[in-house]
């Protein structure tokens, strides 16, 4: 980049005897009030007592002789603003003429509505925030490369009103889950982010070190769940957490590496309990959130409202490929995923992995709202055997639009089994299956002093991306990017 210097306007500004770059403005109102409250004026009607302050981006600017037209542009909506020479200093009047598009400004000034019926603000006072000494893209030709937009996400937002919105819809999306479970009683809580030993899923985490103890860890992979878990030991009956996650995996539109999830935990209650807990939380959320309960999602028709489906894990996986997971083994499900085309790591690659790429196969076919039960054990670590069938879980997927959105189950709090299943889980890590979870000897502990039966359930931001019939990184703000060479 080299010595960033200030471009002549800005010397010329702060001869006038303004500063370019202020330390704060005082405002009384913002634009979208301003709309609210004078949208009924006359035409060529003026509030002269009205003194407004206002402060915005400069979006475009026109003169017509002794007159000038900007608009101008808040976070709330944009505005005309009216500037006759005449009503301003000598100073403010070259001060209008260094003005561009871009450059953020105060005003203080009256309402109007011009001859043509336009609000506009009858600027009567100018002071300059901040000098943009690069311009902004054209309005309606600018940022169009994907990349480009990410990198440049601040001028992505700027330029494209509908790619902010997608972050003010993010917003009230989490606000109205955290109402919904406060309301029921919850206690949002958090967890560690860095960790000794990963849990609660099967991912790949991100390692790193910790200097000030000298030790390798680990950022987390699930929001918490073996400490969440910890916390029903404790004596915490109703819990939640909203936070970051991470991990290290593939990029593609349901993924990401590091995203925002909730996992809630309810204690006295199984799955079925979670399934009837997940449904309402799924509707309140996309109504507060959207207002409505049907979506088109990757060319489903997607209506919340209606009958949510059961789904039977074999059965799906036998009517859409052949195969009887109960009966096949790992020669059968390698040769059946070459014949679907389907990719998958070679590395640490056993019966578990084969028969979950199958159903991930499957999905695909299945539009929802519904559940997915009956998962086998193979793939399920952390959750209670079924009642009457040992081979399979206590566990559950909300399925929509071909995709799993949210995962639930009974959770395990016999500290005999779930050692046992830690055993297999390092068995599978040591042949080289990085995904296989870890054994975590002190949640082991925490179980033998007892934990009250409880469903768990997590549901990422994923969700929201599908709602809004986007991939996942068109519904991250800052998305990550390899730094440009």
């Amino acid at each position: 980049m080299g010595d960033l210097k200030y471009p002549k306007e800005v010397e010329e500004i702060r001869k006038l005897g303004f500063e370019p770059y202020a330390y704060r403005f005082d405002r009384n109102t913002v634009i979208s009030e301003i709309k609210k409250k004078y949208d009924k004026l006359k035409p060529d009607q003026k509030k002269n007592k009205v003194k407004l302050r206002i402060a915005g981006r400069i979006r475009s600017s026109r003169g017509h002789g002794k007159l000038r037209f900007i608009d101008l542009e808040d976070f709330s909506g944009r505005i005309q603003l009216y500037i006759e020479e005449k009503n301003l200093k000598k100073k403010e009047n070259k001060l209008v003429e260094l003005l561009h598009p871009g450059d953020i400004i105060g005003i203080e000034g009256s309402v109007i509505k011009t001859k043509r019926g336009e609000l506009s603000v009858f600027v009567k006072k100018v002071e300059i925030l901040s000098r943009a000494i690069r311009p902004l893209p054209k309005e309606w030709f600018g940022l169009k490369d994907a990349e480009t937009r990410y990198r440049k996400r601040y001028l992505d937002m700027l330029m494209n009103p509908e790619v902010k919105d997608i972050f003010i819809k993010k917003t009230k999306f989490w606000n109205a889950m955290r109402e919904f479970l406060l309301e029921k009683g919850f206690v949002e809580i958090e967890t560690p982010t860095l960790e000794n030993t990963t849990g609660g899923a099967d991912a790949k985490p991100f390692k790193t070190h910790h200097n000030a103890l000298d030790m390798d860890v680990y950022l987390r992979i699930s929001t918490g769940e073996l400490w969440q878990k910890r916390l029903l030991v404790a004596g915490f009956e109703k819990i939640f957490e909203i936070g970051r996650i991470f991990r290290n995996e593939g990029i593609d539109p349901e993924h990401a590496q590091d995203y925002t999830q909730m996992e809630f935990y309810l204690a006295y209650s199984d799955y079925k309990d979670g399934m009837k807990l997940v449904e309402e939380l799924y509707k309140y959320v996309a109504n507060k959130t959207f207002g409505t309960l049907k979506f088109e999602i990757n060319g489903f028709k997607v209506d919340l409202g209606k009958k949510w489906q059961k789904y039977d894990y074999a059965k799906e996986v036998k009517k859409h490929t052949g195969i009887d997971i109960n009966k096949t083994n790992q020669k059968q499900v390698e040769k059946k995923l070459k014949e679907l085309k389907v990719e998958y790591e070679k590395k640490g690659f056993n019966v578990g992995r084969g028969i979950d790429h199958l159903w991930k196969y499957c999905r695909k076919k299945i539009g929802g709202p519904g559940f997915l039960i009956n998962e086998p054990l193979v793939i399920s670590p952390l959750a209670k055997k079924k009642r009457g069938d040992p081979n399979v879980t206590e566990r559950y997927h909300v399925i929509i639009a071909g995709s799993e959105l949210g995962n639930g189950y009974s959770e395990l709090n016999d500290p005999v089994d779930q050692a046992a299943r830690f055993k297999e889980q390092g068995k599978l890590r040591e042949a080289g299956d990085d995904e296989a979870q870890m054994n975590d000897e002190d949640f082991v502990i925490a179980l033998e002093h007892g934990m009250p039966p409880a469903t768990g359930f997590g549901i990422s931001e994923r969700l929201f991306s599908f709602l809004m019939n986007k991939p996942i990184r068109e519904c991250q703000m800052f998305p990550l990017l390899k730094p440009k060479e």
